[in-house]
């Protein structure tokens, strides 16, 4: 997929363009997005979509803003859903910008936007003072259409990342799954940790949380690894490692189910999928090694009950 910049405008090709933030790219992000890849398939398009940097967005309606996926993992996800170039910029480089000029630059110019897709919520330019109606007047004058998708819903409750965000860090991975068609995700390259856990033939790949992204509830999880040398049960505890020191940053650490190996510095995604019990410190490192081993039995039992999870 091609990260685009405005630099790059000159000669666009002509786009069907999904509109959003697309934090999590959850099932109404998805529906947003395969309209776009439709009809760009159909009206030979190029599929795009418009978002911002996630670490750029400080306040969303007055508080902090916890991101749920780093922009690459964000890229990933949105290639999968059929977007062929995207645009994410951060959000001060064009926050300032009034409606008109918004459209003209970035789905004129920058896009070609022949087909626009957003939601029924969707605002964008200074202030955030224009929506949908407005968007469909500049298309008129721009030459582009604008297509509204309606909300998913999740019983009777609009599918959003507010929601999603509440449930991981309630530590409830299963009612974000539903929410995200898919398990919550940690995503990334797996760095060095202490190697304490190869002492005590408990070895763990260790992934840490980016600055400003939403870190779920400090636990241990039920979960599944995806490697590139395969697929494995597993458990991960999220946290900051209390038993082995005060000082550790927020990291996903997983332990594979009947794997060995060598993870460093590969390319892994673990799914998280069901809270086990609390984050704690131990007296020693021992009584941590030996809880670690129940852990993981309470994970296979968990697993029996349930062999159907995402």
């Amino acid at each position: 997929m091609t990260v685009l910049h405005l630099k790059e405008a000159s000669v666009p090709q002509k786009s069907a363009v999904a509109l959003g933030f697309f934090d999590g790219v959850h099932l109404g992000h998805r529906a947003v997005l395969q309209a776009a890849a439709e009809c760009a398939e159909r009206q030979h398009l190029r599929a795009c979509a418009f978002t911002f940097a996630a670490d750029s967005v400080p306040v969303k309606q007055g508080t902090p803003l916890r991101y749920l996926y780093t922009d690459a993992h964000k890229f990933a996800l949105l290639e999968a859903c059929g977007m062929e170039a995207v645009f994410c910029p951060p959000f001060p480089s064009l926050c300032q910008l009034d409606g008109a000029a918004f459209c003209r630059i970035v789905l004129q110019n920058l896009f070609g936007a022949e087909e626009v897709f957003c939601g029924s919520d969707f605002r964008f330019g200074a202030k955030a003072a224009w929506g949908i109606d407005a968007l469909r007047e500049f298309g008129a004058e721009m030459g582009f259409a604008v297509h509204q998708i309606d909300p998913v819903l999740c019983g009777r409750e609009k599918i959003s990342s507010t929601e999603i965000r509440s449930a991981m860090q309630d530590g409830m991975p299963e009612q974000a799954a539903a929410l995200l068609g898919m398990p919550y995700q940690v995503w990334g390259r797996v760095t060095h940790g202490q190697a304490l856990g190869r002492t005590h033939a408990v070895p763990t790949i260790n992934m840490p949380f980016a600055e400003g992204q939403l870190v779920p509830r400090y636990g241990v999880y039920v979960s599944r690894t995806h490697t590139p040398q395969g697929v494995y049960d597993s458990v991960t505890d999220v946290g900051r490692k209390p038993t082995v020191g005060d000082d550790h940053a927020p990291a996903a650490e997983t332990f594979l189910l009947d794997f060995s190996g060598d993870l460093y510095d590969q390319p892994c995604q673990v799914d998280l999928l069901h809270f086990l019990r609390e984050e704690r410190k131990f007296p020693d490192v021992t009584q941590l090694y030996q809880q670690i081993a129940r852990d993981q039995e309470n994970c296979r039992n968990w697993l029996k009950t349930h062999p159907t999870a995402l």
